[in-house]
């Protein structure tokens, strides 16, 4: 077919190859006939077109509470290793510990903080002046790991955390942080449609959903160590979904939801010390990393024989592979990110940078976290974030052993500890910034704050339930596999 047109002052002239059109005098024509293979391809392209939109758009505008039921799996790339968290507090902002006093300044309201976009940016530049870093390390070892709902997910106005669907709360167990005593009271001490039943004669408790025995909550009260002894970010999130699929099997699509405490760095640190010197190992953890264990060689041994019994403080501070060291760092952190155990993939400098970028980014991300320190704060915020009450309230109890011992510390001592604990210490700083907004935030939008926040633990006279009393726990027990 061809046209030729020649322009006329009334009318167009047209010459066809075809029954195709009728000449008008208004210098219009009508089309009687069309090739049916021009509109069908025309159409084709048109929902083609439709479809890709949607696609890019469902993708792009779909929350977390439809998506997240599909398992997330986060590859581990590069372009998150430097999260260099939030800008610091504002000396005119202040908030309210447990017995409604001023407390240290805050950082800056939710709407001043750097946001995603921008921390992004922030943490691709930091990576590209990074020399050291081997990225093709990292890259040639991609795993995936399932990080679970953050807390931005769980803030939504129509979050619920589903104990009859498919939702499992994931206890990170940080050794001397309180976290023995807060997993007994997550398995005795929730006011639940089927309370957890738990045996006298084992350390452990069936927390089974309302109307199937599926597991809930996943920890050492309730699943066991089934991770290794105190496993950490990088053995939880790529363990938990397996260790389930083996009793539960793989039909199910579940919502993880990570939650840990943290401690005051220096205390820790101390009652730690405390515990080895009474004789507690930890050998059982296992320090997976990228599908194997640390070698001897990545962490020597600070001690021959069996234990470090009576280990002096200069003696344990002096062990240069002694996890006590930075521990809740590095148990946060992502650290297939920094070559797992090997120091030698980069620079010291470059590693303690990486993995504290790493642990702050992890905290950030979790669902729930809770400090030893405010512990009518850490209670509060974990009933209002899943919508669980505790039948008892939480003690303060601000004078431990941990805390006398640091008294009796020459300066030099003091001093030691906290440079070997540094990135801890700016762990815990940036912990206790976001705890607070988190419960600023929290607090705005709950209307009877007043009553509730008086009155967290006094749901019901619960018979057999102790006081809780978090320090005496953190410092008395002397079991090893705690």
């Amino acid at each position: 077919m061809s046209l030729l047109v020649e322009d006329m002052p009334k009318h167009v002239s047209v010459q066809v190859h075809g029954d195709f059109s009728l000449l008008l005098p208004s210098g219009l024509y009508e089309i009687k006939k069309m090739e049916p293979r021009f509109k069908i391809r025309t159409i084709i392209i048109f929902c083609l077109f439709l479809a890709m939109a949607g696609i890019i758009g469902f993708g792009y505008f779909c929350q977390d509470q439809v998506c997240a039921l599909t398992k997330r799996s986060m590859i581990l790339q590069p372009d998150i290793l430097a999260y260099n968290g939030r800008a610091q507090p504002s000396d005119s902002n202040t908030v309210w510990t447990d017995e409604h006093q001023p407390a240290p300044p805050l950082p800056p309201s939710p709407q001043h903080m750097i946001n995603e976009q921008q921390e992004k940016q922030m943490m691709i530049s930091s990576i590209t002046s990074a020399s050291t870093l081997n990225v093709k390390s990292v890259q040639q070892n991609v795993i995936f790991a399932n990080a679970g709902l953050s807390y931005e997910d769980v803030l939504n106005d129509d979050f619920q955390f589903d104990m009859d669907g498919h939702d499992v709360m994931v206890f990170l167990h940080i050794q001397k942080t309180g976290g023995t005593s807060f997993g007994r009271h997550l398995v005795r001490d929730l006011d639940l449609k089927r309370p957890c039943e738990c045996q006298r004669q084992r350390k452990r408790c069936y927390c089974f959903r309302p109307h199937r025995n599926e597991n809930w909550l996943f920890s050492r009260y309730s699943t066991g160590w089934k991770c290794g002894l105190h496993a950490d970010w990088t053995e939880l999130t790529n363990c938990v979904d397996l260790e389930l699929e083996k009793n539960e099997g793989e039909s199910a699509k579940r919502r993880y939801f990570y939650i840990t405490l943290l401690r005051e760095p220096i205390a820790r640190y101390m009652s730690e010390y405390r515990h080895v010197k009474r004789g507690a190992t930890w050998k059982g953890s296992r320090h997976w990393c990228l599908g194997r264990q640390a070698t001897a060689d990545e962490l020597p041994a600070c001690y021959k024989g069996k234990d470090w019994l009576d280990v002096t403080l200069d003696e344990f501070a002096a062990c240069e592979s002694n996890l006590a060291v930075n521990r809740q760092t590095r148990m946060l952190a992502d650290l297939a990110l920094v070559g797992c155990y090997n120091k030698s993939s980069m620079t010291s400098h470059e590693r303690d940078r990486v993995m504290l970028a790493s642990a702050k980014r992890n905290l950030a991300a979790m669902a729930y976290f809770g400090l030893t320190e405010y512990q009518k704060i850490s209670q509060y915020i974990f009933e209002e974030t899943f919508n669980l009450r505790f039948a008892i309230p939480f003690e303060q109890h601000n004078t431990t052993v941990s805390a006398l011992a640091i008294h009796n510390l020459s300066n030099e001592q003091k001093r030691r500890i906290k440079e070997l604990n540094s990135l801890d210490i700016q762990l815990y700083t940036f912990a206790k910034n976001l705890l607070f907004q988190r419960f600023e935030t929290l607090k705005a939008k709950d209307n009877d704050f007043e009553k509730r926040f008086a009155n967290l633990g006094n749901i019901y006279y619960k018979q057999g339930v102790t006081e809780f009393n978090w320090d005496s726990n953190i410092d008395d027990t002397a079991s090893t596999d705690h």
